[in-house]
This record gives C-alpha cells, structure tokens and sequence, in this order.
C-alpha cells in the first residue's frame, strides 16, 4: 500500500465516522461516546502526517504507535455504541466502520512490526 493511499484511508475513515455519529442518540451516553469517537477516529489522519515527517526512526514508530492506539480507541468507542444500542442508523454503515477500523488496526500493526524488523536488521549490520 503506498503512503498516500494510507493517508487517504484513514482521512476517510475519519470522514464516515463524522457522518456516522449523525446516528448516534442525542442523550448523555451518545454525546460523551460520540464525542470521543470524533476525536480518536480523527488522531490517527493527524498522526500519520506527522509521523510521514518524523526526525527519526524512533520518532516514526512513536507516532506509528500513537495511531495504533487511538485507532484502538476508536475501535472499542464504535463497539460500546453499537452494543449499548446508541445507534439509530442502518446497521450496514456501523459493520462497515467496525470492519474498516479493524482493517486498519491491522495495517498499523503490521506496519510498526516491519518498521521494527527493518531498523533491527540496519542495527545487525
């Protein structure tokens, strides 16, 4: 997957989860979760930008980490909506954005280990 294409994917994620919390109950529970969705599900654009800058490899897999993590949170913050029942909207589009963060929890993952491996086998040189 090129950079950009990552880039673009997680900025489009950020996107439909916007559009999804349109969906979510306007009660205490969905405005507090629906807030924290907004903001974990928007970090991992932000951070990614940054770690495409990173000043060194640790820094890069630093900010690599971060995203994993918010991407995580955000994750778990779409799990707790859907099984509190805090959604309104047509289940396809919460399948389609759990099944979407899953994916990209697991090109984050998948990233940070080749980053790791890459860096360790310049080290043993």
């Amino acid at each position: 997957m090129k950079t950009n294409d990552l880039e673009e994917r997680i900025i489009d994620f950020a996107v439909s989860i916007i559009n999804l919390i349109e969906d979510v109950k306007n009660s205490y529970a969905g405005n507090y979760y629906g807030n924290q969705l907004i903001r974990s599900s928007g970090s991992p654009a932000l951070n990614y930008g940054e770690a495409r800058s990173a000043e060194s490899h640790k820094d890069f897999v630093h900010k690599m980490g971060i995203c994993l993590k918010e991407l995580r949170e955000s994750y778990n913050c779409l799990r707790i909506i859907n099984k509190a029942n805090l959604f309104n909207g047509n289940q396809v589009k919460m399948n389609k954005a759990l099944d979407e963060n899953n994916q990209l929890v697991s090109i984050f993952v998948a990233s940070i280990k080749t980053s790791r491996s890459k860096n360790s086998n310049i080290k043993n040189r």
